[in-house]
């Protein structure tokens, strides 16, 4: 086959064109990687309620047409100048959070958060120049969280681009580079229970569930999970929780009914839904003295976060984390590695599966909730 490096590649794209409208499958024209930037064939994408979110466009700056995606597997099919870490066919999983190594951050063992490449939802544009990767018919077309995976190619920066294990399926693996690893941080990287303690989970999304997975492979003695929608419940048996609570189900306060069941409260929760009231709760229902409250949602632009300020005085502690506290470049690859081995399970999350002309059924799925993650095939 000839090779495309350098070259202009014309290829299948979803694109929303605007907030809520089903996602248009175009022919695109994908420029060729500048200089810390690898351009990926896409093989599989897994849909996140983020893309969700932002597509939607409520409660967050609207940003269209765009091609959104970003929890994905792939191929490396070119790389741009100075791009020395990875090369043409290596197996990668782009992440909407980078690690370029250099940074305060990336040299530091309690940071994340990249000084360079830290996740930006209002950036559409690449860093290099300031230009999109994108177009149609000359029409530039927005970048998302850096990734832009709903694409056949997309370009992305280097630090973005975690070389993996090429025995790894991508179809399985792919969920590793946002929600599972999210959830599974949140809990394991953060909150960190103990064997025995008990723990809260807002929200029994993937995110929550990860969180879920993380506690019961801590060996916490209780799961309390959290959710409106009633038919979560039993799935969520399957990531070790043992206590379920649906808000509407009571007239109090979901934290006073956490505490009235723990004696005061758990040793641990996970907020996963990115609603501010999910937030409070989550934070208020932790005992005082040892209680650790862990924020993971993505909140509204005008969301506020309010609580008294002697929940903090009695020793309470809120924490929040992007990612889990993972670095993606140097931990994504350990995370395939421990499902390589058998030590973390990713299948029991997949509960669809699409080819990419039908990707607004993802859409639906995840919107009525009748899905974990749904896997979108790009080559079918």
């Amino acid at each position: 086959m000839p090779s495309t490096a350098g070259q202009v590649i014309k290829c299948r794209a979803a694109v929303a064109w605007e907030a809520g409208k089903p996602l248009v499958i175009e022919e695109v024209e994908v420029a060729p990687p500048q200089a810390n930037e690898v351009r990926i064939k896409i093989l599989f994408n897994a849909l996140c309620h983020s893309d969700v979110y932002f597509w939607e466009a409520k409660g967050q700056t609207p940003l269209f047409p765009r091609i959104l995606g970003h929890e994905a597997g792939g191929v490396v099919e070119s790389v741009g100048e100075g791009v020395t870490e990875l090369k043409p066919g290596d197996h990668v999983l782009p992440c909407f959070t980078g690690e370029c190594g250099d940074c305060r951050h990336c040299h530091s063992e309690e940071s994340n958060l990249c000084e360079t490449l830290r996740f930006n939802t209002d950036r559409g544009v690449m860093l290099n120049d300031g230009k999109t990767r994108f177009s149609k018919n000359g029409q530039p077309i927005y970048h998302f969280l850096g990734t832009s995976t709903f694409s056949e190619y997309t370009v992305v920066h280097v630090g973005c681009a975690a070389k993996i294990n090429p025995e790894a399926p991508l179809d399985k693996v792919c969920v590793l580079s946002c929600g599972v690893s999210t959830g599974m941080g949140a809990t394991l990287n953060v909150a960190k229970p103990e064997k025995g303690q008990s723990v809260a989970v807002f929200g029994l999304g993937t995110v929550g569930l990860a969180a879920c997975e993380g506690a019961r492979m801590a060996g916490a003695g209780r799961i309390i999970g959290v959710d409106l929608n009633p038919g979560r419940f039993n799935e969520a048996k399957k990531f070790g929780v043992t206590d379920f609570v649906n808000p509407k189900d009571h007239d109090k306060p979901v934290q006073e009914v956490i505490a009235e069941m723990t004696d005061g409260g758990v040793d641990r929760a996970v907020e996963c839904t990115g609603s501010f009231k999910a937030m409070i709760q989550a934070f208020e229902c932790v005992h005082d003295g040892w209680g650790v409250a862990v924020l993971v949602g993505v909140p509204g632009n005008d969301d506020a976060f309010t609580t008294h300020p002697m929940n903090f005085l009695n020793e309470r502690t809120l924490k929040g984390t992007a990612f889990g506290n993972y670095k993606p470049r140097t931990d994504l690859p350990t995370q395939v590695e421990k499902y390589m081995k058998k030590e973390l399970e990713v299948e029991k999350f997949i509960t669809h599966s699409v080819p990419f002309s039908e990707i607004n059924k993802a859409f639906d799925y995840l919107l009525k909730g009748q899905s974990i993650r749904c896997i979108i095939r790009m080559e079918a």
